[in-house]
């Protein structure tokens, strides 16, 4: 494999299955690759958690950046981050964000069409694309379709949405394709199938086991924000019952949910 971060990255989406367990700073990322993670990427949600915000573009851009490369500064690891929707429609903006991130050692990006139209995100991706060609850099842009997460077509014509998209991102210039809550085995085949980037999926409930993942052709399995979500229901529970009891013997709790942990961080910069 190569020594140069960037194609160590897209070699990794090659052959087999990777699965990325996301982080959220280099104490998270540090765990991960003890654990044996080939490859670090961050959370969106989580690294937002991490710093008092919800997710949805709401954590400053500049503690993005800080975080990347506090991560990529204590790591070997080809590191993958999550810009949401690039933080704004500026196509210059949220090319100098990937820029910035670049900068400080990561080697690929998740960008998402969320509720902006297909259009817009192909053109943040050749923008995006277009200044890392100028940096020689092999980044591997991520495009992430919410067809499914949002509700975006009715079943049954959820896999011709995706497809079309997918054309569309990969003629921008983009290296992979992202369909959360993606989960039948046939529409995963059929996804597989028709499109030419390599296929990530979430690991949601209902997802196939790992064999059949790979059966099927998926080369790219994320945790999402699911270990973070482990990790601050743990720690609110533990907090409660030491707070309540002066005891440190509290029972494992359950992990807080997405919409929970969000609420949290709003009515704290509600407060600020």
């Amino acid at each position: 494999m190569s020594t140069c971060p960037d194609r160590q990255f897209h070699a990794l989406h090659q052959d087999g299955l990777l699965l990325l367990a996301n982080c959220w700073d280099p104490g998270s990322a540090r765990i991960a690759a003890l654990a044996g993670a080939p490859a670090l990427a961050t959370s969106s949600a989580a690294v937002a958690w991490a710093h008092g915000y919800p997710d949805g573009s709401k954590l400053p851009s500049h503690l993005l950046v800080d975080t990347a490369a506090r991560i990529a500064a204590n790591n070997a690891l080809p590191l993958s981050v999550d810009m949401e929707d690039g933080y704004g429609d500026d196509l210059e903006q949220v090319a100098r964000l990937a820029e910035e991130l670049m900068v400080v050692g990561v080697v690929g990006i998740n960008i998402e069409d969320g509720a902006g139209t297909p259009e817009l995100l192909a053109e943040k991706i050749a923008a995006i694309r277009r200044i890392a060609h100028k940096r020689d850099i092999s980044l591997f842009i991520n495009a992430r379709c919410d067809v499914y997460l949002r509700g975006l077509a009715p079943e049954g014509e959820r896999v011709a949405m995706v497809l079309e998209r997918a054309a569309r991102y990969a003629e921008a210039g983009a290296s992979g394709m992202f369909v959360p809550g993606l989960r039948d085995p046939g529409e995963i085949a059929a996804v597989v199938a028709g499109i030419s980037l390599p296929l990530n999926v979430m690991a949601l409930p209902g997802l196939p086991p790992l064999a059949q993942l790979r059966e099927l052709g998926v080369r790219r399995l994320s945790a999402g924000s699911a270990i973070a979500e482990g990790m601050f229901g743990y720690v609110k529970g533990f907090t409660e019952h030491f707070l309540a009891t002066g005891g440190l013997d509290a029972p494992v709790a359950s992990p807080a949910r997405y919409g929970e942990l969000n609420s949290w961080m709003e009515s704290a910069a509600a407060a600020e």
